[in-house]
Formats: C-alpha cells, structure tokens, sequence
C-alpha cells in the first residue's frame, strides 16, 4: 500500500517515518522494472533484488505523488464520535475539507461535517391532534421514522420489563378492536394504536390492521426477538357514542395524562356502559327515517302523502323487529336483510293491486333508505384511498352482500307482485319539481333518525341535523343549476366532510358521528329502486343502466365524504377548542355483564 492515510485510521502527524520511499524515476505511462520493489511504509528494505516481484507480474499502481483519494471520503483527520456534539466542524480540519464538503454530495457520500440530527421537541407531545401526529408516523418506513423524545417527568429507565409489553400490547388491542368494530378507518385505527403504545413506553411498534385481525409487533432491541399480540374482531356495531369516550381516552393517553392501570379501568367503563337509545327508540327512529324519506322522494304534502308516510313507518318497523328476531336464531346478517326489505315492498305492492291511489313506490322506496349500508361504503372507499386495499375491498364485499340482500328481499316480492298485475310507477319516487320547504325538513328529519339508529350522542345530534340540511340544499341548488346528479353528490358530500372533520377537530372527537349520518338524504335509494323495478319487469338494460348510475352516485358520495375530510386537515392544522375532559358521569347501578 502506497505511503498515506489508511482508510478508517486516523493520521499520525506527530510521527516521523524512519526513510522516506525512493522516488522512481519510471514515467507514469512506462512499467517499472522488474527489480524495483515497492518501498516499504516502516523503514528501509532489507529484501534483494531477487525477492522482488516475478517478472509476469504488472503493477498497477501509480507513484505517492499522483495517488488521489475521493474528496470526502476518508472523513476527519481526528476521530469523529457519534454525538450531536462530536458532528460538528473542528476547527482543526485543514481548508481542504471544506472543499470536501462542497462536493461530498456530487459523489454521494457522507459529508466530512456528518449529517446533522434532528430531534423531536422535548415537552407536551403537541397541540395537534394525535390522529394527525401518529398517521405522519405511520406513512414513514420504520427505519426511517425519528427517535421519540419523551418529556422530561418520565422516568429514564431501562426496557420495559415483560409484563408490562404484554400488558401495554393487549390494551392497545383492546382499544385498536373498539375503533375498528365501530367503523373507523384502518388508518385511524392504525395511528391509535401506534399513539396508545409510544404514550405508554414501547417506541419501536408496527401495527397492523385488517378486516377481521389486528396486530401490533414490538421490537424491544435489535439483538431481542420481536413481540407480536394478535386480536380477531368478531362482532361490529354502530355505537358512536362509544366510539367518541374512545376517542377522548386515546386522546388522553398520547397526551401522557393517563397511566395503563387507569387506562385498563376507563376502557372497561366504556365497554360496560348500556347504549344511550334503547331497543324500542331504535325500532321508532328506523320507521321516522323511512317516513321521512317518503316525504324526501315524494316532494309534496296531500292527503296521500300522510297514509304513504304511515305505511312506510309501518313496514319498516314490522322489518326492523323480524330481523331482529332471525338474529337471535344465529341467521347471517345477510338473511336479516332479505328479511328486513321484505315488509315495505310487500305492502308497496298490496297497495297497488288493491286499487288505492297511495303511492306504493314511495312506501318501498322509503323503506330502501332505512336498510341501505351507508356507513360501511364511506369506510370501504376511505380504506381504499388511503392504501389499505385489502380491508378496502373486504369492506367492499361486505357492502355488496349487504345491498344484495336487499335488492333479492325487495326483487322477490316485486315479482310476484308485477306477476299478479301489479302495475308499479316508479316515476312518482322522483319529485318533478323543487319543494324545498318539504323536502329540507324531511332531509333534516332523515339525518336525524339515522344519527339515533348509529348511537350518536345527544349533544351531536343537533350539529349532525344541521348538517344534513347543508348538504341536501347544496345539492338542491346545483341540480335546479342544471349540474348532472353524480357532480352536485360529490360536491354536497365534499361540504358534510369538510364541516364534519372541522367539527370534529374542534371537540377531539372522531368524524363519523359528524358526517356519516348527514349522507342519508343523499343515498340512491330511488336510483336503486327503478333499477330492480326494470329488472323485474324484463327491462335489462334501463336496469343495468340504473344500478351502474346508482353505484356512480354511491362512489360519489364516499369519495367527496373523504376529500372533504382531508381539505380540513389540510388547511385546518391545529383545532381552535378546549382539549377533551375527563367528564365524571352520574352514579350507576351495577350492571351485570
């Protein structure tokens, strides 16, 4: 090796070598002889001239003086430690370095200056919200993601000890299963779970959420094996009252103000806490919701529309109490709704064939909005557009199992009706002209009892109404503007999810009891109605034409939903109101399960 600094060793100037290497006088371009031995680093050559190379070989190398190194690649002269405070400039680095570091980056290497460390703020974790804060976290590598800096209260430790991983693990399980039964998106699911687990000392986690399967990986060292918790969400229900007391305790945990043992004690509060509707307010709401929709399609009040709107409360109450009989016979979720679509259509068509003059396709129409699966669409598409395709697309088929379940319910008794001679007309689902002092309260009025069938909280409900009426009159406007229905959909959604997410950032709370509710009077219910009338009437191709406009509208309806959600991240950083409470309920009697 030619006289010079060695690679990953610092120099030695102090040092003297014993002789200085005899210059050649070959010519860079010639071969050096066959005698002339390459001069030794440590002192003068004792070989002969017969211990020298063998006469084949050909050296390659070049004499000291035009031997180059690539600039910024050997470093400092002086060790470099791995501080903050070691990666700055010394002052004894010759002028060469900072040539150095003017073309480090040319040839891709590391600067002789080193790469300078950027830390999180030490301190509170931060005024954003934690969905904010973790989901930045989450769309970064692993490898890539910053070191935490915990605030200075906590205690500098060790490891977590392994009780304390398994009991921080099963907790965010726990928390992760409430959230994704309750329909939130695997994403925000996802960023709970990775708050949860920092918040309470295990830094370096991965969690992992799919339909059906949560799961979260704790790597504790390089050297250690990692820890995996699993968990299998089993059972899904609209509870959004629920949903918001898991929003503020997450909220709380990433805000380092609740302990695990306290944390165990509200999360098992809010799993024993009775839902704030009982079973017969629930069974009213899902009749009001139907008869409102009659009201919402009809477009006008006459002495017909009064006995319409009582048919529809009718036989959507009688439905709603069949499918709930069938599911404590264990029958899918599938069959209650063949079951549940039946009764409105049933009686649609009795009134058709007995010669009245109500509207029997409003009475069925009506009923279609109290089964249609709003809720899991505006999940599938959200699943999707944020990269989980895989719960997207089981969301997805469980939307369409779902709605063909109601199509066969409601596609069997119209057949049998038009077979008798029913004759159907679903031109009157469609109000010909404006109404909107009719159809803004009904629209109003349909959000309404659909935010009490999802189990929203008493204080959200009249935000949620409101929200409603927004939407159905944006949508009202740009269609007398002569915009196509598909556009003033998306756009009336983009304004419930825009209003939604700001409200929902302002309480701390979770979006979908703001928004979900307030698409109701948006859903295609009359689109999805005409398009199973045609069917059953040999009509292929105006029904195909009409479920393809009614799954346009549906896509519409999600897609806007979410990009109103993220214009309001966007351009709204940080909330303007109070953080969450821990608000102290009134005193319960103990409850058995």
């Amino acid at each position: 090796m030619p006289k010079g600094r060695q690679p990953g060793r610092p120099d030695e100037p102090d040092r003297e070598p014993e002789q200085e290497p005899v210059q050649s006088d070959t010519k860079p371009d010639e071969p050096s002889g066959p005698f002339d031995a390459e001069p030794s680093d440590t002192g003068p050559s004792d070989a002969g001239p017969f211990d020298a190379e063998p006469f084949d070989a050909e050296p390659d190398e070049k004499p000291d003086d035009e031997l180059t190194v690539t600039p910024g690649l050997l470093g400092h002269a002086e060790l470099v430690g791995t501080t903050p405070a070691s990666l700055e400039p010394s002052a004894e680095v010759p002028t060469e370095g900072a040539a150095a570091d003017s073309d480090w980056a040319h040839f891709g290497y590391t600067p002789t200056a080193g790469i300078p460390i950027v830390s999180l703020r030490k301190g509170a974790p931060g005024s954003a919200p934690w969905p904010d804060r973790m989901r930045t976290l989450l769309r970064t590598p692993m490898s890539e993601r910053p070191a935490f800096e915990r605030t200075e209260s906590e205690e500098k430790g060790n490891e977590p000890s392994a009780p304390k991983v398994a009991r921080v693990l099963d907790l965010t399980l726990r928390i992760g299963e409430l959230l994704l039964a309750s329909g939130e998106a695997a994403e925000d699911v996802e960023a709970a779970m990775l708050g949860v687990s920092h918040a309470l000392g295990l830094d370096r986690c991965e969690p992992q959420v799919t339909f059906t399967l949560i799961a979260i990986t704790y790597q504790p060292s390089l050297m250690a094996p990692p820890v995996t918790s699993t968990r299998v969400v089993r059972r899904r229900g609209s509870d959004y009252t629920r949903l918001a007391s898991v929003y503020r305790l997450v909220a709380d945990i990433t805000a380092e103000h609740v302990g695990v043992e306290e944390a165990y004690g509200r999360l098992a509060e809010i799993r024993r806490n009775r839902h704030p509707y009982p079973t017969w307010v629930l069974s009213l709401a899902t009749g009001g919701l139907a008869g409102a929709a009659t009201l919402l399609v009809g477009g006008k009040i006459d002495g017909q529309a009064w006995l319409v709107l009582l048919c529809a409360f009718a036989a959507s109450v009688v439905g709603d109490r069949l499918a709930w009989l069938i599911s404590t016979r264990g029958l899918p979720e599938f069959y209650q709704f063949v079951v549940a679509a039946t009764p409105a259509a049933a009686l649609g068509v009795g009134l058709t064939l007995i010669g009245s003059e109500l509207r029997g396709s409003v009475v069925i129409t009506g009923g279609l909005y109290a089964l249609l699966p709003g809720r899991a669409l505006v999940a599938a598409v959200a699943d999707g557009l944020t990269g989980f395709y895989i719960t997207a697309a089981a969301r997805l088929l469980e939307v369409v199992y779902l709605v063909v379940g109601i199509v066969l319910g409601v596609t069997l008794v119209l057949y049998v009706g038009v077979s008798f001679g029913a004759r159907l007309h679903p031109e009157q689902t469609l109000a010909l002209g404006a109404a909107p002092l009719i159809q803004l309260p009904a629209a109003m009025l349909l959000t309404l009892f659909f935010a009490v069938l999802l189990q929203t909280s008493r204080q959200v409900l009249p935000v949620v109404t409101l929200l409603g009426g927004v939407g159905w009159t944006t949508y009202g406007v740009l269609r007398e503007a002569g915009v196509s229905a598909v556009v003033a959909t998306a756009a009336a959604a983009m304004l419930i999810g825009l209003f939604g997410q700001m409200a929902s950032r302002y309480q701390y709370a979770s979006s979908l009891p703001y928004v979900t509710a307030a698409l109701g009077p948006l859903l295609p219910g009359s689109v999805i109605y005409i398009g199973l009338l045609s069917f059953t009437q040999n009509e292929p191709i105006p029904g195909l034409l009409s479920v393809i406009r009614a799954a346009a509208l549906a896509l519409a309806l999600a897609v806007g939903v979410n990009l109103g959600g993220e214009m309001a991240r966007l351009f709204l950083k940080v909330p303007q109101g109070e953080g969450p409470r821990a608000a102290r309920g009134a005193a319960k009697r103990t409850r058995g399960f």
